[in-house]
């Protein structure tokens, strides 16, 4: 990826670069930010192909690796398919995961499917499809066990907890001594148990891990991943048979917040991985990697309209359609997850003139929907355009229907750069639909509509 700078500040007040600048002034030209359309998602999609290409690159002298993309951080149809058309798989958490990975057109022996609490019936129907199943307790093993045709093309593999620790964020951390996820290794008896579980199954063939992701050190990442390589190795000596032949070390690469720099980069994740478990790459087992927030997080914004602004108790406020309906960890988590905002005038320029300190709030109904408190800005007013940079995963891909608020729409995007519009502008910018704004009549079906006598019907 490209690597660029601007100064650090604290709290997420990085003055942002001007790299979406021409975007945010296009779709206010072209009507996709305004009074018909207060709140979007953007997507760069040269930029999202850069990023991929900065993770092939890094793992370009591994023997076998199959990068998958965690579906959970942008779960859209044509994102998905962006990435397939990019080289990725897919990696799912879900059925609905599952379907969507489909429809996007990987092929199954490029679809990996992780969760905790599968069913009877999403097992069989992964083995069906063929993709890759990890599974996340002995238990579940056991459960494969009964619903496991000896002709299934999927491999199959066991999540481990290598219980390193976690990181700042700790819903984020997925390797402490109780995560919910894996099997404990270092847990009574779990290490023999595994082993065993290996010596039984000549069909379970993969070790799986995932240390965590935001607020997770590279070091601890990379103690997980090697804990497992070592565990890989002592199945194998101890069954005399080379039985584990690939590790699904998962994603994990925290992405910086703070200002444009990214920061830690993906060959800065492999060289930590090559210093804990120098074997890891010599092509004695083939890797999967399933990343998903550091592909696509600075490769897409919230673009979202000042509707009114008010001071309070001395302090100024602007209230925007941004807030935690699509910003819902930001909102939830402000200290774990601050982000950058832009100032844009309502023709989409970026605004100028003195700092005030302002809070961004959202439209949501409850006093805590605010993306930002206290924020140095030009003095934002009615019909301007607040950006939310970074929030191309997890953001407005999954946004949460409190107050029946719309889904926003969604817009991927190019920008030719060098070249100028006629008015002195960078530009030209073109957009493409990826998802439709949920209309009123869409709130209301997805609502029980159709049903809306269902409790009010009388016997007789």
């Amino acid at each position: 990826m490209t690597q660029t700078t601007s100064a650090h500040h604290q709290g997420g007040t990085a003055p942002p670069a001007a790299r979406f600048d021409a975007v945010v002034r296009a779709a206010v030209g072209q009507g996709l930010l305004g009074e018909g359309g207060p709140v979007a998602g953007f997507i760069d999609t040269e930029g999202v192909r850069a990023s991929v290409g900065a993770l092939h690159d890094a793992f370009a002298a591994t023997p076998e690796v199959l990068h998958t993309f965690a579906a959970k951080a942008c779960s859209l149809v044509p994102v998905l398919r962006l990435l397939a058309d990019c080289g990725m798989g897919c990696e799912v958490a879900s059925p609905g995961e599952l379907r969507l990975a489909v429809e996007a057109g990987f092929a199954a022996s490029r679809v990996v499917l992780d969760s905790p609490a599968k069913t009877r019936e999403e097992i069989r129907l992964a083995l069906a499809l063929g993709v890759a199943v990890n599974a996340d307790s002995l238990d579940e093993l056991r459960r494969i066990d009964a619903l496991r045709n000896p002709g299934t093309a999927s491999v199959l593999g066991l999540r481990v907890n290598p219980q390193v620790g976690g990181g700042s964020i700790g819903p984020m951390s997925t390797a402490t001594d109780t995560s919910k996820f894996g099997v404990a290794l270092r847990d009574p008896g779990a290490r023999e148990a595994i082993v065993e579980a290996f010596r039984e199954r000549p069909w379970l063939t993969r070790l799986h891990t995932h240390v965590g992701s935001q607020g997770c050190p590279l070091e601890l990442i990379a103690d997980g991943v090697a804990r497992t390589y070592e565990l890989a190795e002592e199945i194998n000596a101890t069954l005399g048979v080379r039985r584990v032949t690939s590790l699904d070390i998962g994603g994990g690469l925290p992405v910086n917040f703070a200002d444009e720099t990214v920061r830690p980069g993906y060959a800065d994740y492999v060289a930590a991985l090559t210093a804990a478990a120098p074997g890891l790459f010599s092509g004695r087992y083939s890797l999967v990697t399933e990343f998903g927030r550091s592909l696509l997080a600075k490769n897409g914004f919230i673009g979202a309209r000042v509707e009114y602004t008010k001071v309070a108790g001395g302090r100024r406020i602007a209230l925007t359609h941004a807030g935690a309906q699509t910003a819902t960890r930001t909102v939830l988590m402000p200290d774990a997850w601050p982000l950058r905002i832009g100032a844009f005038g309502p023709d989409g320029t970026p605004k100028t003139g003195p700092s005030l300190a302002q809070d961004i709030a959202g439209p949501c109904c409850f006093a805590g929907d605010v993306v930002a408190y206290g924020r140095e800005l030009p003095e934002l007013a009615e019909d301007d355009v607040v950006v939310l940079y970074d929030t191309g995963a997890y953001y407005f891909s999954t946004p949460w229907a409190y107050n029946s608020l719309p889904r926003p729409a969604v817009y991927g995007f190019r920008a030719v750069a060098g070249q100028e519009d006629g008015a002195g502008h960078d530009g030209p910018v073109t957009f493409t639909t990826v998802r439709d704004a949920q209309s009123l009549d869409d709130i209301a079906a997805e609502s029980g509509l159709a049903h809306a006598d269902a409790l009010i019907q009388r016997d007789g």
